[in-house]
């Protein structure tokens, strides 16, 4: 066990309400612009203050002794979190994911601020929850569930992790171009792109897409050292075809991707096209499961 005093990091974003008053500068402005519309503010307020009194109560929670950091989602990519901090995301499922690519076997705790708004599934606890399940963190105690990520890397050594998936394509939607490699096969493809999802992922995006199909591929769970892929409505023609839209990536298993694209392609994970990678005609990326986990703390265990 650390000998150092515990570090608390709280990690939160602005409300859809600050987020209005931030657009139009006061309060009044942003009623009155969404009653022009025929829109309330007040559901914006309500769910404000419910995030707001969570984030009392969770402070309240953290022990006086113990150290303590506070970082705006936004500013994630700025913060460094020590190898040691207990991470406390107070949000929606998606700032847990937004917490997980900066990461490193830290132990995350998802404090859910308004059960009628989120569902929980990375965010399963309640604001008052927050002290026993701190202490339990540092003494060892609690249970912690070890979510699969997503790992790319490109031919020049540049990394990125996610916690749903990664997605590869053109940055405009338009046909991305690419040559796709995977159980020693190779196809050239024209399509919108292809994700590679984990477990977790596979209850959103993945999971449209799963269903859109109709499709034999079974999703893994959060847990399962696995990953899934499928390439977006790909596009037969002379020379481009369609037979490697869709498998599992198992462990020591890659999807390598060569771009054919002069402008506009990326990568991004998460849906955060704001952290987006380049690439460009010629660059290339491995996709796989990653080395690391989301390490999400589920509960106390039992005496």
């Amino acid at each position: 066990m650390t000998t150092l005093t515990p570090r608390v990091v709280l990690v939160t974003r602005a409300s859809a309400y600050q987020e209005l008053v931030a657009r139009h500068g006061t309060h009044e402005q942003g009623r009155f612009f969404l009653e022009a519309r025929g829109l309330s503010i007040e559901p914006l307020l309500k769910r404000h203050e419910r995030l707001d009194t969570a984030l009392r109560v969770v402070t309240q929670g953290i022990p006086e002794t113990w150290r303590r950091a506070r970082v705006s989602r936004t500013d994630l990519d700025r913060f460094v979190f020590e190898p040691e901090d207990l991470v406390v995301a107070v949000g929606q499922d998606g700032l847990v994911a937004n917490c997980a690519k900066y990461l490193n076997g830290q132990h995350v705790l998802g404090i859910n601020p308004d059960r009628e708004e989120y569902e929980g599934v990375l965010v399963p606890h309640s604001a008052d929850e927050t002290g026993p399940l701190l202490a339990a963190c540092f003494a060892g105690r609690v249970d912690i569930e070890p979510r699969t990520m997503v790992h790319a890397v490109l031919d020049d050594g540049l990394e990125l992790f996610a916690l749903n998936e990664i997605f590869v394509g053109h940055r405009t939607h338009q046909s991305a171009r690419y040559t796709l490699s995977w159980r020693g096969r190779r196809e050239r493809q024209s399509s919108s792109g292809l994700i590679a999802a984990s477990g977790t992922g596979a209850t959103g995006w993945a999971l449209s897409i799963n269903r859109q199909r109709r499709t034999n591929v079974r999703l893994p769970h959060p847990v399962d050292r696995a990953l899934a892929f499928f390439v977006r409505e790909a596009f037969p023609s002379v020379s481009s075809g369609t037979r490697l839209t869709e498998g599992l990536i198992g462990a020591d298993e890659i999807v390598e991707v060569t771009s054919e694209m002069n402008d506009g392609g990326v990568i991004f994970g998460d849906g955060i096209e704001g952290d987006r990678i380049d690439f460009s005609w010629g660059r290339r990326v491995r996709i796989g499961l990653a080395d690391r986990c989301l390490r999400l703390a589920k509960g106390t265990e039992e005496p």
